[in-house]
C-alpha cells in the first residue's frame, strides 16, 4: 500500500463513498489517516457499513443529490465544519446504464428507445453532478493555492460502444471537461487528474448475475481502485495535471513515480473518438 505522510489528516470529499469504488478508495485512504467526507444520495445501509469501517472521528456522512449544487455547497460547508477545508474531491457519485435496460450489457438498447427521463439522469449526475462538486470546491482551493480533484471514468471503448448510450457518452464528456478543466487550473496550485479501472470493475453498475461481467467478458474487482488513489492525493503528485491514470496498469509492486508512468495514458494534441 502506498503510504505518505501528506495523507495523514488529508481532507478528502468522495461522491458516491458508500459503494462499489467509492468505499474501496475511501478504505485505502482512511487506512493512510485521511480524514474522509463520504456522500451518497441516500441513506443507505452500505453507507453505514461504510461509515462503520473506518475509525471513528474519521469519517463524515452526507445525504446530498449531486445534482442540486446548493447540495454540494452544503456539503462544502459540513466538510469545513467537521475537517476543515478540503483538500481532495474524488467525483465518483455516477448512474450506469441498469438506468436504461437490466440487460444492457447482453442486450444493446438503441438509443431511439432510451426513455428520456433516464437518458437525462444519467447525463445529470456524471457530467452535470461532476461540475457542481468541482465548482462548488475549486473557488476555495484556487484561493489557498492547493487542491486535487480527481474525476473518476471509464475505458475508452465503453465511451463508444453500441447500446452504451448516454453512459459511455457522459464519462466522453467528462473526460472532454477534465482536460478543459485542468487547463483552466494551470498556475493555480490545484490539480486535476482523471482515473478509472480499465475495464469493467464488480459494482452495481452490473446487472447481479452468476456470470456477472463486462461487455468483453472481463471483470475486476473494485479494490484495484485502491492502487494509485493515494499517489493521486497525497503530495508525490502535486504538479501532475490533466493526466489520465488506469487503475489496471498500475503496478503495486514498482515504485509510485514508475507505476504512475506505466500507467498514464498517452496525451493527445487532438482526442480521436470516432
Amino acid at each position: 500500500m502506498f503510504r505518505h505522510p501528506s495523507l495523514e489528516g488529508r481532507v478528502v470529499i468522495i461522491t458516491g463513498g458508500a459503494r462499489g469504488l467509492g468505499r474501496e478508495m475511501a478504505l485505502e485512504l482512511a487506512e493512510a489517516g485521511a480524514s474522509l467526507v463520504l456522500t451518497a444520495a441516500s441513506q443507505s445501509d452500505a453507507m453505514d457499513e461504510t461509515v462503520a469501517a473506518i475509525a471513528p472521528g474519521r469519517v463524515l456522512a452526507q445525504v446530498a443529490d449531486v445534482t442540486d449544487f446548493a447540495a454540494c455547497q452544503r456539503v462544502v460547508e459540513a466538510t469545513q465544519a467537521k475537517f476543515g477545508p478540503a483538500d481532495v474531491l474524488v467525483n465518483n457519485a455516477g448512474r450506469g446504464m441498469r438506468l436504461i435496460s437490466e440487460t444492457f450489457n447482453t442486450v444493446p438498447t438503441p438509443f431511439w428507445e432510451t426513455d428520456p427521463e433516464s437518458w437525462r439522469s444519467i447525463i445529470d449526475i456524471n457530467v452535470n453532478g461532476a461540475f457542481n462538486m468541482a465548482r462548488a470546491l475549486a473557488p476555495g482551493m484556487v484561493a489557498r493555492g492547493f487542491g486535487k480533484i480527481i474525476n473518476i471514468s471509464t475505458s475508452d471503448q465503453t465511451m463508444v460502444r453500441r447500446g452504451y448510450s448516454p453512459y459511455g457518452p457522459s464519462k466522453a464528456a467528462l473526460e472532454a471537461a477534465s482536460r478543459v478543466w485542468a487547463q483552466d487550473l494551470g498556475g493555480t496550485g490545484v490539480d486535476l487528474n482523471v482515473y478509472l479501472p480499465g475495464g469493467a470493475a464488480d459494482t452495481d453498475l452490473l446487472p447481479p448475475s452468476p456470470q456477472k461481467k463486462g461487455a468483453d467478458g472481463n471483470l475486476l474487482p473494485a479494490s484495484i481502485m485502491r492502487r494509485a488513489i493515494g499517489w493521486l492525493c497525497s503530495d508525490a503528485s502535486n504538479g501532475v495535471s490533466g493526466a489520465r491514470f488506469i487503475a489496471r496498469n498500475w503496478d503495486p509492486e514498482r515504485e509510485p513515480e514508475m507505476a504512475a508512468k506505466a500507467s498514464q495514458s498517452q496525451s493527445v494534441e487532438r482526442p480521436a473518438i470516432m
